[in-house]
């Protein structure tokens, strides 16, 4: 199911969230890695640069192909929130910003994810809709904890590292490949 979406996505729809999912789960384990020492500065921007590229085309296309379907655009909508924040970390990385503009970007981020868990929360009725709804509020964690990291910078590097490791691999990484290989099929009672 989208975000907010009430009926089943269709097979194209399930295509493109497995798609976006593993690319999400990709980045975010590099961009631990990273956050972790484990890779360089200018380097992580491949990845980012690629990943936010992907979620973008996705969003999108999405979006604009289906502009009369709510769930779509909103789907496209949410996207974009990720694949933005991707891009902005590889141009930061490039150019050497500080990233205080990317952790504001990463609270409005928390708070916008923190309404969309309460949603779907609201609306859920099967195991996705509860797996989605821990997704959302999971993601409102680690960009909260970019914002905290970036902005006032009150939190342990190696705990939003290790956060983040986890987070893109449960949450998207391992969910992202079960759904393009046919072994994950979210749907809605």
């Amino acid at each position: 199911m989208m975000p907010g979406a009430t009926t089943p996505p269709d097979r194209e729809a399930l295509a493109m969230i497995g798609l976006v999912l593993l690319w999400v789960g990709a980045v975010l384990f590099l961009n631990g890695l990273w956050l972790g020492g484990r890779i360089g500065d200018r380097e992580i921007a491949v990845i980012n640069l690629f990943s936010g590229t992907v979620g973008f085309i996705a969003a999108i296309t999405t979006a604009v192909r289906n502009p009369d379907d709510i769930n779509r655009v909103s789907f496209g909508a949410l996207v974009l929130l990720f694949a933005f924040t991707y891009l902005w970390v590889a141009i930061n990385r490039i150019f050497s910003f500080d990233g205080r503009g990317l952790g504001w970007f990463c609270l409005f981020v928390a708070i916008t994810a923190v309404a969309v868990g309460i949603e779907t929360a609201i609306r859920a009725a099967t195991t996705w809709g509860y797996w989605l709804t821990i997704n959302w509020l999971a993601w409102a964690v680690l960009w909260f904890f970019y914002f905290l990291l970036l902005v006032p910078r009150r939190i342990s590097l190696s705990l939003v590292a290790w956060l983040t490791i986890l987070e893109g691999i449960f949450t998207a990484w391992l969910p992202g490949y079960l759904i393009i290989m046919g072994h994950l099929q979210p749907v809605v009672a």
